[in-house]
């Protein structure tokens, strides 16, 4: 009796149970401590957030922002269950969504701050730029994948194509801090995949003359800039409240609830969660919450580099370095050392779209990373 339970226990393939042996349970575990982190601090940001905004329920963000985490959550752990074919052809039906709905961004988009980057359905804010980046960095390993195994196919002035009008959408909206990201994005995935100097070149020098020509045709551009390098004067508010609300936070913070510049900071809750959070828990959460981000995007790089598929090395080496220069970028602006982006802390801030789409790329992640039949060398 005892022999058949145990050979039933492992002649057990019912796919919960092959997924949970084949995620890596790093990854995952990172994924769900960020998401928990998140979802605490949205906790002592949201009622400074309703008081701002004359929201009568003092958690109506924290509740929603908990709607998108459980969303994105269970969204990502049933993409995990997905096949690395099955995953990379969501992501590429994905992309082609994303090009549709910016079309009808252009036309028919919900302003908000002067862009125009929404589209309004029901009570929510749609934002394809978001979900255009992972799915994107997809396609473009896809493609650099297909030219390894036959040279003859011309993929890289296919992706460059898809990267221009993708950029063009963004630019039009207008977001630069997305169509920055997004770049960074494209260049570590050309360097990933060892492709010629001549087009990084190409990109580099195509990107700095289209930073070039943005700042001296493009006054919101080029107002940015420039409170940047002139802080002094109202127009750099957040980012000086982001400080003070820093540097009164100390090693250990000012404690729970206690904070005071999240009531006078319009964007606490989203872009400069990470101001509110080091003023109320002090500079050991601040640690805490990269040593987070970072153990997720380190971890995912191990894999990669572990991983026999190119294909799969590339797509997740992009999407990590997606979500590691997302953080960098955030921190900077945080600290004032880059001017604001627009641009939410991963898996932290508030903010529907971003938090859906993050976890859709946490989820292409856990499945390309997975623990099948020869997708990692011998003794992993």
């Amino acid at each position: 009796m005892i022999t058949r339970t145990i050979s039933a226990a492992r002649t057990d393939r019912s796919p919960l149970y092959e997924w949970w042996r084949s995620v890596d349970h790093i990854s995952l575990a990172f994924f769900v401590c960020l998401l928990g982190t998140g979802l605490i601090l949205s906790m002592a940001a949201s009622p400074a957030a309703a008081a701002r905004m004359s929201v009568d329920n003092p958690f109506h963000f924290l509740y929603r922002h908990a709607v998108f985490v459980l969303m994105g959550f269970g969204g990502a752990a049933v993409l995990s269950f997905f096949t690395t074919v099955n995953a990379r052809r969501i992501a590429v039906l994905a992309l082609l969504g994303c090009f549709v709905l910016l079309v009808m961004v252009k036309f028919a988009g919900h302003e908000v701050k002067g862009a125009q980057r929404w589209l309004r359905i029901g009570g929510f804010s749609l934002q394809p730029s978001e979900f255009a980046k992972p799915a994107f960095i997809v396609f473009a390993a896809w493609m650099f994948s297909v030219q390894k195994r036959d040279p003859n196919v011309p993929t890289v002035p296919i992706v460059f194509a898809a990267y221009l009008l993708l950029v063009f959408f963004l630019i039009q909206q207008p977001d630069f801090g997305q169509s920055f990201l997004l770049t960074l994005c494209f260049a570590a995935v050309f360097f990933f995949a060892g492709l010629s100097l001549g087009w990084m070149l190409f990109l580099m020098i195509g990107s700095g003359i289209a930073a070039f020509i943005a700042y001296i045709f493009m006054p919101h551009v080029q107002a940015r800039i420039q409170r940047f390098l002139s802080p002094a004067g109202d127009d750099n508010y957040q980012t000086e409240r982001a400080l003070e609300a820093i540097s009164s936070g100390g090693f250990f913070g000012r404690g729970p609830g206690e904070g005071d510049v999240k009531y006078s900071l319009p964007d606490g809750h989203t872009d400069f969660i990470f101001a509110v959070t080091v003023e109320e828990f002090g500079f050991l959460i601040s640690v805490f919450i990269i040593v987070l981000l970072a153990g997720f995007v380190i971890r995912s790089f191990r894999n990669a580099l572990k991983l026999n598929d190119y294909f799969c090395q590339l797509a997740v080496a992009g999407l990590a370095t997606m979500i590691g220069m997302q953080t960098i970028i955030n921190l900077f602006v945080n600290l004032n050392m880059a001017p604001p982006k627009g641009m939410t802390l991963p898996f932290i801030s508030y903010g529907g779209s971003s938090m859906l789409a993050l976890c859709f790329t946490a989820g292409l992640i856990l499945a390309f990373t997975r623990r099948r039949p020869g997708a990692y060398g011998f003794g992993d």
